[in-house]
């Protein structure tokens, strides 16, 4: 099929931070070719759409496949000049979407960068791996160490789409980073599948304390926040760091998932309840002002009712300071799908999310409550209607509360910037606050 000849690409990215990535290194290759890129844009007039797809539960897949089929309506009537599927579902799914969505030009899967660029008519550039056209504000990043994983957990597909994990060579990573921060980014989130296995693969053992040394290390790097930390023995290694550089945030992110052992092994997670609490405990004690932040997954094939308000019992006796939950998803391929039956049903599934989601939203206002007279260090993303939105060390953008300053037309804020803020008071899931004068 002949590459259009409107050079205009546009990528839109569903799912997590780690398909923000993906479509930031596309971008920027596309960018290099001399094509015209878009990333998420309002309106569309010819040329290529490329839409970067999520497949790791049944919610994700809908959302990916209803934007697959909005545009593919596009492309059946000439609005767009080509379209094309990458991501987890294509990765997953690719030749079912062929046969039922032939409007799509090309399918591609995770691993598959230089074939798209090629496809619209770029040309690969295999030196400019590190570089990315960043689709975040100019002042925070994603930065992705490893690739897929090597875990067995029953209900996760994410080995099946991904592949086993690979860790990103060390000197990447801090050219990678250095490249962010010469371009004015000040925060930057470590993210992988499972960040606390990182150079097991490369090196024959953990090298995230190293990475974290060198990049705390970076002049301008003013926070380093952790996410999907796998809560095992290795997570313990990088504390006391965490505790020494202030520059990493004291916030992590730890998929505990349950707290049930029946659960816990029917979820092949390798750890029991006892390690969990040991995990958490040492935490606390070593960094007292810590924002855990968890997942947790009810309706798990075999998790009772029993099970459930154990869990319900130790998410109020921790207090996470944040907390995500999702419904059990049966998913082909994964070894739940293969050996167990989903027992649960999804209202019942449902109920269990609402009722947890609702204990949260009162620890969490609770938690707020203990932050009003006290200052804060925010960080500055954006600014909505009459108000400056930012964040404290111990919340990660998107996925965690906001801190809102009045707007004054005399304060001179600016996005990328930090200043200290007295909260005044408080919501939820959000504090308001003034300049601290």
């Amino acid at each position: 099929m002949p590459v259009p000849q409107n050079k205009k690409v546009s990528v839109i990215t569903l799912g997590c931070s780690k398909n923000t990535v993906d479509s930031e290194v596309l971008l920027r290759q596309l960018k290099e070719s001399g094509l015209q890129t878009d990333h998420n844009p309002q309106n569309f007039d010819g040329g290529t759409v490329i839409i970067n797809t999520c497949g790791f539960i049944r919610d994700a897949q809908e959302e990916s496949i209803d934007m697959i089929l909005t545009f593919a309506e596009a492309r059946k009537k000439g609005i767009i000049d080509q379209l094309i599927v990458m991501g987890c579902l294509s990765q997953r799914y690719q030749e079912e979407l062929k046969t039922n969505i032939p409007e799509v030009d090309h399918f591609f899967g995770v691993h598959d960068l230089k074939k798209i660029v090629e496809t619209v008519g770029g040309r690969f550039h295999p030196g400019l791996l590190t570089h990315r056209s960043l689709t975040t504000p100019p002042h925070y990043a994603y930065l992705k160490v490893s690739e897929g994983c090597d875990r067995t957990c029953a209900f996760c597909s994410i080995p099946a789409i991904r592949g086993p994990h690979i860790s990103k060579p060390v000197e990447d990573i801090l050219t990678e980073a250095n490249l962010l921060v010469s371009k004015g980014v000040r925060e930057i989130m470590l993210i992988a599948q499972d960040l606390t296995r990182y150079g097991r693969d490369l090196y024959g053992k953990q090298k995230l304390p190293e990475v974290l040394e060198k990049l705390s290390e970076i002049p301008g790097l003013d926070w380093i926040r952790l996410h999907y930390a796998y809560p095992s023995s290795l997570l313990l290694k990088i504390i006391p760091l965490m505790k020494n550089k202030k520059n990493i945030c004291h916030y992590l992110d730890i998929p505990f998932q349950h707290i049930s052992d029946p659960v816990l092994k029917k979820m092949r997670r390798g750890y029991t309840e006892k390690q969990i609490r040991e995990i958490i405990e040492y935490l606390r004690k070593e960094i007292p002002d810590l924002a855990l932040r968890t997942t947790l997954l009810v309706g798990h094939p075999g998790e009772t009712e029993k099970d459930f308000q154990k869990l319900l019992d130790f998410v109020r006796e921790i207090r996470f300071d944040r907390l995500g939950i999702f419904p059990y998803s049966h998913e082909e391929g994964t070894y739940a799908g293969r050996h167990y039956t989903d027992d649960i049903p999804k209202e019942e599934k449902m109920r269990r999310v609402e009722e947890i989601m609702n204990m949260q939203e009162e620890i969490a206002f609770r938690m707020n409550k203990e932050k009003e007279g006290k200052t804060f260090k925010v960080l500055i993303d954006y600014r909505e209607e009459n108000y400056w939105v930012g964040r404290t060390q111990y919340d990660s953008p998107e996925v965690d509360q906001e801190v809102l300053i009045s707007f004054r037309e005399n304060a001179k804020i600016k996005p990328g910037q930090f200043h200290s803020v007295k909260i005044t008071r408080v919501e939820n899931f959000d504090l308001v606050g003034v300049l601290n004068k």
